[in-house]
């Protein structure tokens, strides 16, 4: 392996902050809110979609900028980030392995994210891109930004359907960690097994496999 990519949400950081801030923003209960993102997800669709049904009609680019305009739009600091992260990125690097972070994530989620000064070659998000996971498009922006065949680079997410199954299309290998709603929601999937290289429980494990 030459190259490492991590999805961001759910596999770097945590979205506990990211859903209970529009929870408070919408006036709705947390825990509401969170199982409305679980239900849509498991039935396929966007987790925006949770938003629409706490506000019928919302204009979600509207309220984002709204939010941001109040002082109460995103944030990102050292507590989201998983234990595990920063160790696993910095083991990564020091091993000799490119590191990149790219995920469906905001154009201020990549500044935050860059402003953590992870220990990465690399930090890019969808609206940054311009396209976002599922995408092939996506995957295709991943292997420039990867620096290395298909084959020796390695997608790390906690969703299938965004992280697991497209990057094995495009040809990449492909971690699934078990983590979050969606990784272990799907982490004892049949075809989750069948498709990727590797299931993992912890980022930590991804320094054995660079040396495969």
């Amino acid at each position: 392996m030459k190259t490492f990519v991590f999805d961001i949400g759910e596999t770097l950081v945590r979205d506990d902050r990211y859903w209970g801030s529009w929870a408070d923003w919408l006036g709705t209960p947390r825990h509401t809110l969170s199982a409305l993102v679980g239900a849509v997800t498991a039935q396929g669709l966007d987790n925006s979609e949770a938003l629409k049904l706490v506000k019928p009609g919302i204009d979600i680019s509207a309220e984002y900028a709204a939010r941001e305009a109040a002082g109460r739009g995103e944030h990102l600091d050292e507590s989201d980030l998983y234990e595990d992260a920063r160790p696993a990125l910095a083991k990564l690097r020091h091993l000799g392995m490119r590191v990149v972070v790219a995920g469906n994530q905001t154009l201020r989620a990549g500044e935050l994210l860059r402003a953590l000064d992870l220990p990465a070659d690399l930090v890019a998000t969808s609206e940054e891109w311009g396209c976002a996971k599922p995408s092939a498009e996506f995957f295709a922006q991943v292997l420039e930004a990867s620096g290395a065949p298909a084959g020796d680079t390695v997608y790390i997410g906690d969703h299938p359907a965004n992280d697991t199954f497209p990057a094995a299309r495009a040809g990449l290998r492909t971690a699934h960690i078990r983590r979050g709603p969606w990784g272990h929601l799907w982490g004892a999937d049949d075809q989750v097994h069948a498709t990727a290289d590797w299931v993992i429980q912890s980022l930590t494990e991804l320094t054995t496999i660079a040396g495969k």
